[in-house]
């Protein structure tokens, strides 16, 4: 059977199958084989291949990687647990914010919070002009989900819309920007999300808990784990039905 995720991820990547064979130092006709008949490399190939291409070994060759090394190295991803995103160092957000290059993805009801960096549209802008990718996903104000949340949150139910149409505002100015996106979801948000590159904040929310006193994952990347790949093609569903926003 043909390796359908690996022919994307080399696609999606901008690279040649012979580039691929050629950085991992095999025959090009033995990397074809891996797309097209299925055949899965030797580890420390399956390893070289995942870091290049940036996606994980069990997504790319399910059926290689054990669970009990799939739930070894999906627990070594986590970094840190914090009990409340309110803990996580102010430090620890800077930096992952200045050493992004690649990708930043967000996946909010408001964030706001993310504001209190000094020059963060500059940053943002930067990063974009210098090829990187910046998706911003916030909550739909005039949603049901939006409400339903506030409500829940005990603060009255037209509050959270407010917040967010106030992130809108901020954030517009940098939406025509290079390599940045910004769109509105009607999900119901059971965690915000915040990538960058290959680390990320994961901040579950609890029943009657404002986001900041709910606890909050530190993950990093790993090519044989799987939890930061769980959350990273939440993101990827939720913005594929999100919408423009109405400025």
């Amino acid at each position: 059977m043909a390796n359908d995720r690996l022919r994307d991820a080399i696609n999606r990547g901008g690279l040649t199958v012979n580039a691929v064979a050629e950085h991992v130092g095999v025959d090009p006709k033995s990397a074809e084989r891996w797309i097209t008949q299925g055949r899965i490399p030797y580890p420390k190939n399956r390893h070289v291949i995942a870091a290049l291409l940036r996606e994980s070994e069990s997504y790319l060759w399910p059926s290689a990687v054990s669970d009990d090394k799939l739930t070894e190295a999906s627990g070594s991803e986590v970094v840190q647990v914090y009990p409340s995103r309110s803990a996580i160092p102010r430090e620890l957000w800077d930096r992952l914010l200045d050493q992004a290059t690649g990708r930043i993805d967000v996946l909010v009801y408001v964030g706001m919070f993310l504001t209190e960096t000094p020059n963060l549209l500059p940053a943002l802008e930067a990063k974009g002009a210098a090829g990187g990718r910046i998706r911003f996903l916030f909550g739909d104000p005039a949603s049901r989900e939006v409400t339903r949340r506030s409500t829940d949150e005990g603060i009255g139910k037209n509050a959270i819309a407010a917040k967010i149409r106030n992130a809108l505002a901020y954030f517009q100015r940098i939406a025509d920007a290079p390599g940045v996106e910004i769109r509105c979801h009607a999900t119901t948000l059971y965690n915000s999300i915040y990538r960058y590159d290959d680390e990320m904040i994961v901040n579950p929310h609890v029943y009657g808990l404002t986001a900041p006193h709910a606890p909050a994952l530190h993950l990093r990347r790993l090519s044989a784990g799987s939890l930061f790949e769980t959350y990273g093609r939440s993101f990827d569903a939720v913005w594929e039905a999100a919408k423009p926003p109405k400025w």
